[in-house]
């Protein structure tokens, strides 16, 4: 297969993986962005975390939500679990990596924040014990996931949201958790702030 060859496989999966999303998730993301609004409106604050690239779109959500996304406007309370590495290698070294979001969300969570979680459909252990410290914490879950749920999907409960992207390449899944969050962002901000 030519390099030119291998282009055009790339965009093509990807255009087919966004497309099937879009014909199978247009509704849970309005339905997701409209809990986001509603806690953000209940004076509540958004969490995020993902591990390695999924890491970096939940930060990219929480920067849209603390700076803003395409226009300015006042900033959203949002957190990343993602970024205190001082937080992140103490927890993971005085007690376990699957514990370095839970142990955050112990201590930063409020009964009515939201917690966004990315994972590509991998049985991400610490993503796992985020969702269930939110439970404990009645703080609800939207979960972007991808391939078949992984270990996160059967952990949510009737007041969660998944949004699972229809492919099993992470490549390509990690591509349209990041279009979906690029939507929730534009969403939040119509909702709260018109145009």
């Amino acid at each position: 297969m030519s390099l030119q060859d291998r282009i055009i496989n790339h965009f093509t999966h990807s255009i087919r993986t966004q497309q099937d999303a879009l014909d199978s998730l247009s509704e849970l993301i309005e339905f997701a962005s409209q809990r986001l609004v509603a806690t953000l409106l209940n004076d509540k604050k958004i969490i995020t975390c993902g591990n390695g690239r999924s890491a970096a779109i939940a930060q990219l959500l929480s920067s849209a939500m603390l700076n803003q996304y395409e226009r300015d406007r006042p900033p959203l309370p949002a957190i990343a679990l993602t970024t205190d590495t001082t937080t992140i290698t103490a927890i993971a070294n005085d007690y376990h990596f699957d514990d370095v979001f839970a142990k955050q969300l112990r201590a930063l969570g409020q009964n009515g924040d939201i917690l966004v979680v990315y994972t590509d459909g991998n049985n991400s252990a610490n993503i796992a014990k985020a969702v269930t410290t939110a439970h404990d914490k009645d703080i609800s879950v939207i979960a972007l996931t991808g391939n078949n749920g992984g270990m996160i999907a059967p952990l949510l409960d009737e007041t969660d949201i998944e949004i699972r992207v229809p492919s099993d390449s992470s490549i390509h899944i990690q591509e349209v958790h990041t279009l979906i969050s690029h939507c929730l962002c534009d969403l939040i901000d119509h909702q709260l702030f018109g145009g």
